[in-house]
């Protein structure tokens, strides 16, 4: 990154730049209305809506997948047309809108349009501007995507206690309602600390002056980015069961009683995820900067196929604790589901945060926000691939259904795994030709 795309007031805050706090904290919000709203979306419909469970699967997997294929378009306009701040509002006001349109029945599915529209501009236009805090070399802007992503999940992680505990007590519409304030407090935050961000790059006519040209190298690295996020899908169909049918074990599935006959809300335990990633991201980073220190450094692809490998543990856990309720006619101890949580989460710190890093990292100049979108849109095609193996659940048991979703896991692990053995060093061969490589 050029030195004139640096933020004028580039003060460090906790050893980074203050517009990686901006862009935290923005991102913190935004996400506390996603996944409030995403905590109470299946319940809503099997509970209030009264839609079949295969229903409510599907239509939770098409909005979720609509989610992540919205920014593909709206990372292109972003760089061509509207700048990445324009589209950043344009989006958080949208999906504002969205969050409050859910509170009536009848503009239920208009809402939910209109959520991953305003989606599909915030969520690339805000993430592409992390490398632009950083100059070229600075070696904490490897970092600063794990940062990032504690901002992402410290709002996952408020959302189900504030929204779930809303919508369940008093009143789906109240949690619903909750979101949308969420989003209004992200953009007052990004407006206020607008100055920390880093300069708009030109577009349109003069951007087609300053920009590189797409030449063979950069499309090279496009297509490696492609062939990632292909596996990427296959990981999410697994990964995104989180608020689908986990959530169905957890109302089902799970003993929530604790002493004293209190019960744990089902909406608390997709709070678990968020708060794990507290708790292991400074440990995991800390324990990378050493072996770095000592010239280890483990290539991303091959801490993406860990990670993937990991989740696929944790459901082949499940599958067994599941066998064993269903043997006995009993149902899961809630530290079952817990104990779950730690281990998914800890391989999804492996492959999650370290992709969009890459995919950051690796972006042609001037194609930034393009190239996170890209990442995103392996979340559209894993929703679809999730929504789908979420309809299995009611003609499987729950058993089988878990088994069948490690296997799924395991396919992403090892596929990564094969690719990253193959290519080495994903950004030297992104820069000389990755797709070559890979065709070989």
């Amino acid at each position: 990154m050029s030195d004139r795309m640096i933020p004028a007031r580039d003060k460090n805050w906790f050893g980074h730049p203050r517009g990686l706090s901006v862009l935290f904290l923005t991102e913190m919000w935004e996400m506390f209305s996603f996944f409030g709203m995403r905590a109470l979306l299946v319940y809503y419909m099997t509970k209030h809506l009264d839609l079949g469970q295969e229903y409510a699967s599907l239509v939770y997997g098409a909005y979720a997948a609509f989610v992540y294929f919205t920014p593909v378009f709206g990372g292109m306009v972003a760089d061509r047309w509207l700048g990445k701040r324009n589209a950043v509002m344009i989006g958080g006001t949208t999906m504002a809108l969205g969050h409050f349109m859910m509170a009536s029945e009848p503009l239920f599915y208009p809402a939910l349009v209109t959520i991953a529209l305003g989606n599909g501009l915030f969520l690339p236009s805000l993430a592409s501007q992390i490398e632009g805090l950083y100059r070229d070399g600075d070696p904490r802007s490897k970092s600063a995507y794990n940062i990032y992503y504690v901002g992402v999940n410290l709002g996952a992680f408020l959302a189900p206690l504030v929204c779930g505990t809303l919508g369940e007590s008093f009143g789906w519409h109240w949690g619903f309602a909750a979101a949308g304030f969420g989003m209004l407090l992200s953009l007052v935050i990004y407006l206020a600390g607008a100055r920390y961000l880093p300069a708009e790059p030109a577009r349109g006519g003069a951007a087609r002056a300053v920009r590189p040209p797409l030449d063979r190298a950069a499309r090279d690295r496009f297509a490696l980015l492609i062939g990632i996020a292909a596996i990427v899908v296959i990981f999410r169909g697994a990964y995104e069961q989180v608020g689908n049918t986990i959530a169905l074990w957890a109302d089902s599935g799970v003993d929530r009683e604790i002493a004293a006959g209190w019960t744990i809300p089902m909406t608390w335990f997709q709070a678990l995820d968020s708060l794990i990633v507290f708790a292991f991201t400074p440990l995991l980073v800390a324990r990378w900067a050493r072996l770095a220190k000592r010239g280890v450094e483990t290539p991303w692809l091959g801490k993406m196929a860990f990670g993937a490998a990991i989740v696929g543990a944790s459901y082949l856990m499940l599958a067994l604790v599941a066998a064993w309720c269903d043997a006995h006619g009993t149902r899961a101890s809630w530290i079952w589901l817990v104990g779950w949580f730690v281990l998914m989460t800890t391989g999804e710190l492996y492959i999650l945060p370290v992709g969009l890093g890459l995919f950051g990292r690796m972006a042609p100049e001037g194609f930034r926000a393009t190239s996170i979108a890209t990442w995103f849109f392996a979340g559209f095609f894993g929703n679809l691939l999730a929504g789908a193996l979420g309809t299995l659940w009611s003609q499987l048991s729950h058993a089988w259904f878990f088994a069948l979703i490690a296997a799924v896991a395991a396919v992403s692990a090892t596929l990564l795994y094969m690719l990253g053995r193959r290519l080495g060093d994903v950004e030297s061969h992104g820069a000389a030709g990755a797709a070559m490589a890979m065709a070989r």
